[in-house]
């Protein structure tokens, strides 16, 4: 008898579906666990979001989203979606999309992140078609570093998965020159990418968020992502500490402690010279040309 009420419990269960985070899971005796919907909190809903952190690839979207999210009217997309930049999602509509998002308060406003948006050539077009008063936020870093961020993130990637590597020397360069086919490069010519943004989106849309000061100093950079949403400030500096074993910024919230994922701040390889200076001469007239359409420099090599 109780293995049938068991049963038929599990059935129901079944049969009423709900968004994982309102999900939780009910211990029923030895062997025996079932999920337990939630409503979701009274006076939520789901919205498109209000605001988009569109890239770059190891720019530090990851961590720039996290820190956000210590405030309190921010709720954040928990998976990078790729609903503009992918053909097969965007094809699923502007509903599949916003069931996607948090459920969040109408007070709050809902941020998404995925990095891939920013090298896309047609997700500015999608995203204005969806709100064309959005406003994007990029964050960057130094373009040289951030073509050995990403090698050294598909490097671990292949070894966790026993594919062959590379050294990131025969990526960066082909016969003798610069290798400007590697996609890890081509991410870096942000001026190119930004004009494709520019064309679609005022620059005054466009909040830059400088990644290289983000790790280093987050609270000023993260004050100015508040006043560019027009949030109230409530991010602090005592939301932040420095891990001296990961040798970057972790964060403080509501009584809890938490770093970034393993995978975050590994350490790079160590690149021949010559080739590093190869890399960073080809990149210095992008980041002149970058400069010039953004109307501002950064401290970059």
């Amino acid at each position: 008898m109780a293995c049938l009420l068991v049963s038929v419990f599990l059935l129901v269960l079944q049969t009423y579906a709900a968004p994982s985070e309102f999900v939780q899971s009910l211990d029923l005796g030895p062997g025996l666990t079932a999920n337990v919907t939630l409503s979701p909190p009274p006076g939520t809903s789901k919205h498109a979001p209000h605001s988009i952190i569109i890239g770059v690839r190891k720019g530090g979207t990851r961590a720039l989203l996290e820190m956000l999210d210590i405030h309190p009217e921010v709720a954040a997309a928990a998976t990078e979606v790729h609903f503009f930049d992918w053909d097969e999602n965007y094809a699923k509509g502007f509903d599949w999309y916003r069931e996607l998002m948090p459920y969040s308060y109408p007070h709050q406003i809902t941020v998404e992140k995925t990095p891939g948006y920013f090298t896309s050539s047609l997700a500015p077009e999608r995203i204005r078609a969806m709100n064309s008063s959005i406003k994007l936020l990029l964050i960057l870093r130094d373009p040289t570093e951030r073509v050995i961020s990403d090698y050294t993130q598909v490097y671990f990637n292949r070894l966790e998965n026993h594919k062959p590597v590379q050294a990131i020397e025969n990526l960066l360069v082909r016969s003798g020159a610069l290798n400007t086919r590697y996609k890890a490069i081509q991410r870096s010519f942000y001026d190119v990418h930004m004009r494709n943004w520019l064309r679609h989106f005022p620059l005054e849309q466009i909040h830059i968020v400088d990644g290289d000061t983000l790790i280093r100093d987050p609270l000023p950079e993260l004050q100015k992502v508040e006043r560019f949403l027009n949030l109230p400030p409530r991010i602090m500096s005592s939301n932040f500490y420095f891990n001296q074993t990961k040798g970057f910024y972790c964060i403080r919230s509501e009584g809890r402690e938490r770093c970034l994922h393993e995978s975050k701040g590994r350490p790079h390889p160590a690149v021949n010279s010559t080739v590093l200076q190869q890399l960073r001469s080809y990149l210095r007239e992008h980041n002149h040309n970058f400069y010039r359409l953004v109307k501002r420099s950064f401290d970059w090599q």
